[in-house]
């Protein structure tokens, strides 16, 4: 390590120090846009390299690795808001409510209480003005938030902006990257961090093959399920079954029990609902086995550090979050667990030089 009082680099580290921290200072507002962009490229590196032993132009791989990535999540999410639109058109059509006319509460909520069979009426009834009291707050709260949302676009459009400038020059220069990391690492240390790089990336690999691909796998059973069992919407069900699945805490049994109890209550198709629950047990043994079988091969981390990184994370960091969350904590861990390897591997040779003096005596 570089001593500032003795080395002649003093100057130039201390000059280095105080324009990270202010570059820091300066990226910090979106900041999380550019470690999600660094996380992203990792993965569109490799499409992006396949791609140009084709084309050989390194930018417009770069821009075919991205569409082929970032275009169907894009989609994706359209997809989800217009089946929502659609959801939300249906449900007041059918109960002869005009969102452009204006929405009366009480009408819409009585409206589906009368809906419900007699015995669950009963139970409602007496709940009935807190039912309506919570929803207002509920309803009150969203559309504050959208209006604060609109209000934010352009700052949306900066970040959306900055992802895709990261994800590209991560792509493109990540190596580059790297090497000035290098550049500053002493000799004797260097073992240590392409140990700890290897055991990040293996993060990275444990956390899309164990988890994203785990709630991809998911979202398409259960959305083939969904299809066969008779419900509309079967494909976006299965989309919100996979984003589920991302949530420890929740799972895609949330999705599951809720079509079930619409089945009992609302629609009263008894053995609809039972064929759910039935596959939504197999949906939820399922992942037992899909999990553990796609990231055996990579990070072995515990559960703990995924749960807490994907609930604090989007506390944090937004709806990034549940990326940046696990992967933070993930790497932390890695680095934790390189050095402790780095502790246990110097002490062997530290026990190994004490035998062999002894065996001389």
């Amino acid at each position: 390590m570089f001593n500032l009082s003795e080395s002649k680099y003093g100057l130039h580290i201390v000059i280095i120090i105080i324009f990270l921290l202010l570059s820091l200072f300066t990226v910090m507002p979106v900041l999380n846009m550019i470690l999600l962009g660094a996380m992203i490229a990792y993965g569109i590196k490799p499409v992006a390299n396949r791609i140009q032993s084709k084309i050989k132009i390194t930018s417009i791989s770069i821009f075919l690795a991205i569409i082929v990535v970032i275009i169907p999540l894009i989609l994706l999410f359209i997809y989800v808001f217009w089946e929502t639109a659609v959801f939300a058109d249906m449900f007041f059509a059918s109960h002869n409510l005009s969102v452009s006319s204006g929405i009366d509460l009480n009408l819409a909520i009585n409206t589906f209480v009368q809906a419900l069979p007699v015995e669950l009426q009963g139970f409602i009834k007496p709940y009935l003005g807190l039912l309506t009291s919570g929803v207002h707050e509920a309803l009150t709260y969203i559309f504050n938030y959208a209006i604060r949302f609109i209000r934010k676009f352009s700052d949306v459009l900066v970040q959306l902006f900055v992802l895709i400038c990261s994800i590209y020059y991560f792509t493109r220069d990540g190596d580059k990257v790297m090497e000035y990391i290098f550049v500053f690492i002493p000799k004797e240390h260097r073992s240590f961090f392409e140990r700890t790089l290897d055991d990040v990336a293996n993060v990275l690999k444990s956390i899309f093959y164990g988890h994203f691909l785990t709630a991809i796998v998911i979202g398409l059973m259960g959305g083939v399920g969904y299809y066969f069992l008779g419900y509309k919407f079967a494909l976006f069900l299965g989309i919100v079954t996979g984003i589920a699945q991302l949530v420890p805490i929740f799972g895609p049994w949330i999705v599951y029990w809720a079509l079930a109890i619409y089945a009992f209550f609302v629609a009263g198709d008894i053995a609809q609902g039972i064929l759910t629950i039935l596959w939504g047990f197999v949906l939820s043994l399922s992942d037992m086995y899909i999990r553990p079988m796609l990231a055996s091969n990579y990070a072995d981390m515990p559960s703990l550090i995924l749960l807490v990184g994907f609930m604090a994370g989007p506390y944090v960091f937004g709806i990034v979050g549940f990326i940046l969350g696990p992967l933070i904590l993930g790497i932390a861990y890695a680095v934790i667990k390189s050095f402790k390897e780095e502790l246990e591997k110097d002490k062997l040779e530290i026990e190994k030089l004490e035998n062999n003096e002894s065996d001389n005596y």
